[in-house]
């Protein structure tokens, strides 16, 4: 048993957060059945690591055949994922309104950029936009450069997918006592202006440059908060924050602690950066690793995402999974009792219409129809 075995999760086929947050809710035990626009195939698919554990229906939703097979779907489900953008799902006929007078209990979870209301709720966007308009793309990056794209973390998956699962997660729990489901609106602007509590604080309290980069604790600016090149190529990196394990990090690096007594004097840190990356550079990463690993000196490889899954301390935890030979993240978070798992890898698109149509209740014949309605070729086969 997983935590969320007997939840039925209904996913209107989507990209980023939508799926992953699919993704989380299937490696926790939901039945999560995804909804594709057809059956066309791609080679990229196989390698979506996103479709893990998840059930593919065909369904063509400007049909009016197919949006009444949904409805009747989402009669059973308890939750329904709509990635699209504002009104898409009302336009179609499957908007809040006609699916909770189907199925009160429903959590109808909707991920946007922008939210569903506001100036910008239907402009196009994606991450780099949205977190853009919230602090954090600006503070990302080098002094007099640029700022730095981190990759599509911060508001495609950390503000979109990891918000929605937290999202349908508590509205099901509340659904549990109230009897009664509701909309879940997840904004990945939203949720990355979430994840700049720390910075709001600390600009508040005066303890955060706001005009500069690498200027800070924590972007780059501190010394003893940034990453080195090592003789190598290599990169390291150190975070040694509290005193203890700063001091731990100097004696190992070899230098004298006189020089680095006065750690938060920002007018020494450029200086005291050069001292540092001299050091670094007179030893490869490995050499360093065999110094620094696992110590208090708040250190750790700077690995390239190939390397990654073979560092011990990954293979110890079984952070990664090979399945259907794509190298991907395990399950999480962990739970002592009731494990998540990765029961298969992609489907085949479509594979699964038939028997989810079935189980929902949906007639044969009905099934069939909507099968004519596929490109040919693409048939469903439902004998």
């Amino acid at each position: 048993m997983s935590p969320l075995n007997g939840y039925t999760v209904i996913e209107l086929a989507g990209i980023g957060p939508a799926p992953m947050a699919g993704m989380m809710l299937a490696d926790m035990g939901a039945e999560v059945i995804r909804i594709e626009r057809s059956t066309q195939v791609s080679e990229r698919r196989a390698k979506d690591i996103s479709l893990r554990g998840k059930k593919s229906v065909v369904l063509d939703l400007k049909d009016p055949r197919a949006v009444r097979a949904l409805l009747q779907m989402i009669e059973s489900a308890d939750v329904l994922i709509d990635p699209y953008r504002p009104l898409t799902c009302e336009k179609l006929g499957i908007g809040p309104d006609e699916c909770l007078s189907r199925n009160p209990r429903l959590i109808f979870a909707r991920m946007t950029g922008w939210g569903q209301s506001g100036p910008l709720a239907m402009a196009a966007g994606h991450d780099i936009n949205y977190i853009a308009l919230t602090g954090a793309l600006h503070a990302i990056g080098r002094a007099g450069e640029r700022p730095v794209v981190p990759l599509n973390l911060v508001g495609d998956m950390g503000g979109g997918g990891t918000l929605l699962v937290a999202g349908i997660l508590a509205a099901l729990l509340e659904a549990r006592g109230s009897g009664k489901g509701q909309v879940v609106d997840c904004a990945m602007i939203d949720g990355a202006i979430q994840q700049m509590w720390m910075f709001q604080g600390m600009l508040a309290a005066g303890a955060w440059d706001d005009g500069a980069r690498e200027a800070n604790l924590l972007d780059g600016g501190a010394y003893f908060y940034d990453c080195y090149e090592c003789a190598d190529g290599g990169y390291i990196s150190l975070g040694a924050i509290e005193p203890q394990f700063h001091a731990t990090m100097i004696a190992l690096l070899g230098l004298d602690p006189g020089d680095f007594a006065n750690q938060h004097d920002k007018a020494q840190w450029p200086a005291l950066k050069q001292t540092i990356a001299a050091a670094v550079r007179t030893r490869t990463r490995y050499e360093w690793c065999r110094v620094m690993e696992g110590t208090d000196a708040c250190f750790a490889p700077i690995l390239k995402m190939s390397e990654a899954p073979a560092h011990p301390a990954n293979i110890a935890r079984g952070s990664f999974v090979e399945i259907d030979d794509v190298m991907q993240a395990a399950p999480a978070p962990r739970f002592s009792r009731t494990p998540s798992k990765v029961r298969h890898g992609p489907p085949i698109t479509g594979q699964d219409t038939v028997q989810v149509l079935s189980a929902m209740g949906i007639a044969p014949r009905d099934i069939a129809a909507l099968a004519k309605g596929l490109t040919a070729g693409d048939a469903v086969d439902v004998a």
